[in-house]
């Protein structure tokens, strides 16, 4: 998810026009409010325009971080609120700190005034590296934390003449370390919507067992060192299911729709009877795998859901039970509330159109206890489900290491959470939740701008605990995981917050605090030996692409968006090669583009204007897709990847240019390279056409060759098409 999908590589560039607020607009009263509630008042556009966010934004933005600025009056006593909050405050409650480096902290208190301190490390024992002296510029004491302060979340405690202040000090290192295994040689791995690669032992839809062999096969059979797949967080518990991975009902936990029934330990202890019912279900989807046509997930849930029930029923022995308890313990009480939300959706109804629950009903009312108490085994039951998908993902995560990847899984964050899904209901303080949603303003590609419907993180709240919910997830995902792709990363920074009712063009950045986010992500991938990258395409100002470099994030790198200085307009002349960062994964495409195969002949014009989804003439359309592929060929010719006669024919030499591309990708200095599996096998369809939910079948599209012919996992790296993309992301290696 960019700002702006399809062809998204603009970035501002042209910041050298950037404009400023006028002293007079700087002077108003609710501009001064919202620049220190946090808000941006003015910003860059795509096209370096400068924009300024209007009134009405800036009021109900506000509103949803509980700052009134409904009247002059109002925006007077909230800022005389901020003001005092802000002078009785004695540090501020999450400190983030350089390991290596002395840390400086100036206290809100006189210079004369005795201050004790007190840091608690993550362990439990003390750190006695600290230092309090009076800074006589400022009045201030100064508080130095020591540069021998270890990596991690620890916690600070200050006393001055009988006020407390209490903070959380993210120590992470300044930057994260290249794998040794990455730094010595560029890797390379495949991407894949995991759903799309089916077995005969699936259940119409990709899951973890899947997931295991791709990752073996594509490190033995292809050399590969990682795959990146699509998010994997948590869905609805029954159907209807939401289609998209990136609209997730929690983003803490996994997606249990993708356990495979037959990898569970019990399943092999089954009763004849209760394994016959078993493989009955499995039997009644398990012709969908040979179907090319979009996949029903729907029925594959309803025939695996019943089979899991009977497996969690039929018990487990006293080892195994030790270890769904101890998963119990160390997931905490967010486990228990998703679960708790599982029990309602399931009883009460899907929490959505005329049904309340929801809003009505808060985690902690009577009814919802009630609800768990009679309906223990089910709550329980999805507990297990947990359970049972962190075990595949770890076991898949650990045959990919053991078969020689250098990261193995790389898992895709997803930006946010479904308004209505369980991390907002059971957590509402963390999110600024029912008047606003995250999106983008208005681009190059979407005049009118975006609206993903996702409530936003509340950056007070995260900031008042620490980062805590964001430590967990990211630490939750490293736990299977060599690496992780942050979707829209400057949502570290900021995000356009859309107020209802104004529509996606009139919201208004909030900022965060991207400073303690990235030293969770570098404690996090440190502690896990992985990485972290960040999808940076789009509207990304050069200044955030600076600080994730210095912190080891590597940027995104798409061909296809890849002009000379960054050009929005297409049918400019692409980079050569060795222009591309180093600190980057590049790849030929991504998943809101057609497979190579169909962006070369012009499938999302068809595709776009079927689904009239075009706001220009199709002939207009079609002449910059033309112009693109065009100055994609010249590059291509320019560099002597292919010759000029395949140039001027290119649907005769499809998958010659296809593995053109994939040879200049290895000629970047970028320390990771991607190859799509659709590109592997010839795949023409699009996975996701970015602007449509039903009108076109989205995330539901399985992995199919050039003739329509599916693919299944166990076929997918002996395809002699596959192997000689693979040959061509080797070619420096041989």
């Amino acid at each position: 998810m960019t700002d702006g999908h399809g062809n998204e590589a603009a970035t501002s560039t042209l910041e050298h026009h950037q404009r400023t607020e006028s002293a007079q607009r700087l002077a108003r009263p609710l501009i001064k409010l919202a620049k220190a509630s946090g808000l941006a008042t003015s910003f860059i556009d795509q096209l370096g325009t400068y924009t300024e966010i209007s009134d009405a934004a800036l009021v109900a933005v506000l509103k949803a971080l509980d700052v009134d600025a409904s009247s002059d009056e109002a925006i007077a006593r909230s800022m005389a609120d901020l003001e005092e909050a802000e002078s009785k405050r004695l540090l501020n409650p999450t400190v983030v700190a350089v390991t290596g480096t002395s840390t400086s902290i100036q206290l809100n208190c006189p210079a004369d005034e005795d201050v004790t301190v007190t840091v608690t490390l993550e362990d439990g024992s003390p750190f006695d590296g600290c230092t309090v002296l009076p800074d006589l510029n400022s009045g201030h004491p100064v508080l130095t934390l020591g540069a021998d302060l270890p990596m991690g979340y620890h916690t600070l405690d200050v006393t001055a003449d009988g006020r407390a202040g209490h903070a959380t000090i993210i120590a992470a290192p300044a930057r994260i370390p290249v794998p040794e295994a990455v730094a010595e040689q560029q890797r390379w791995g495949w991407m894949t919507q995991m759903y799309s690669v089916r077995s005969h032992d699936s259940w119409g839809v990709g899951d973890y067992g899947d997931l295991k062999r791709l990752l073996i096969d594509a490190a033995h059979e292809s050399g590969a060192d990682f795959m990146l797949i699509n998010p994997i967080h948590a869905g609805a518990p029954i159907t209807p299911l939401e289609p998209s991975p990136y609209l997730p009902e929690s983003r803490r936990f996994l997606n249990v729709t993708y356990i495979r029934p037959q990898d569970i330990p019990e399943y092999g202890t089954l009763p004849d009877d209760v394994r016959a019912r078993v493989d009955e279900l499995h039997a009644s989807v398990a012709a969908r795998n040979d179907e090319s046509t979009p996949m029903d997930i729907n029925a594959a849930w309803e025939a695996k859901r019943p089979a899991l029930r009977l497996i969690f029923e039929a018990g487990r022995n006293a080892k195994r039970e030790l270890e769904f308890e101890r998963f119990k313990a160390l997931a905490g009480p967010d486990l228990d509330s998703f679960a708790t939300w599982c029990v309602c959706f399931e009883v009460w109804g899907a929490p959505w159109g005329e049904n309340r629950w929801f809003f009505d009903k808060r985690i902690d009312a009577p009814e919802v206890t009630a609800l768990v108490e009679t309906h223990h085994d089910l709550f329980e039951f999805n507990r297990w489900l947990q359970w049972i998908a962190a075990e595949q993902v770890t076991e898949a995560q650990h045959a990919a290491t053991e078969s020689g990847m250098a990261l193995g899984l790389m898992q895709d964050m997803a930006v946010g959470v479904h308004g209505l899904g369980a991390d907002a209901w059971a957590n509402p303080e963390r999110f600024a939740t029912g008047s606003v949603t995250v999106g983008c303003p208005p681009d190059f590609y979407n005049q009118q701008g975006q609206d993903w419907g996702q409530p936003p993180f509340n950056p007070r709240y995260l900031e008042a605990t620490g980062y805590q919910v964001y430590r967990e997830m990211v630490h939750a995902m490293y736990e299977h995981a060599g690496a992780v792709r942050i979707d829209h990363v400057l949502g570290l920074f900021r995000l356009w917050w859309i107020p209802q009712g104004l529509g996606a063009k009139n919201g208004a950045y909030v900022m965060y605090n991207h400073e303690a986010m990235l030293g969770v992500l570098s404690i996090e991938a440190t502690r896990a030996g992985g990485m972290v990258i960040g999808e940076d395409l789009g509207t990304v100002p050069d200044y955030v692409r600076r600080i994730l470099a210095d912190h080891g994030v590597l940027g995104t790198d798409v061909e296809w968006f890849a002009r000379v200085d960054d050009s929005p307009n297409a049918g400019d002349p692409y980079k050569k090669p060795s222009e591309y960062r180093r600190q980057a994964l590049a790849s030929v495409t991504t998943h809101d583009l057609p497979p190579t195969a169909g962006y070369l002949g012009f499938e999302h014009v068809k595709l776009r204007e079927e689904l009239h989804l075009l706001s220009e003439p199709v002939e207009q359309f079609a002449a910059s897709a033309l112009a693109e592929r065009t100055a994609m060929m010249d590059r291509l010719v320019e560099s002597g990847y292919i010759t000029a006669a395949a140039a001027e024919n290119v649907p005769g030499h499809i998958q010659q240019i296809v593995e053109a591309m994939h040879a200049m990708l290895t000629d970047t200095p970028s320390l990771l390279l991607q190859a799509a599996l659709v590109d592997g096998v010839g795949e023409t369809r699009s996975q996701n056409q970015p602007g449509t939910s039903t009108e076109y079948s989205n995330w539901r599209v399985p992995l199919a060759d050039e003739h329509g012919h599916v693919v299944h996992t166990d076929e997918v790296f002996a395809l002699p098409r596959v192997r000689s993309l693979a040959a061509v992301m080797q070619r420096k290696r041989r």
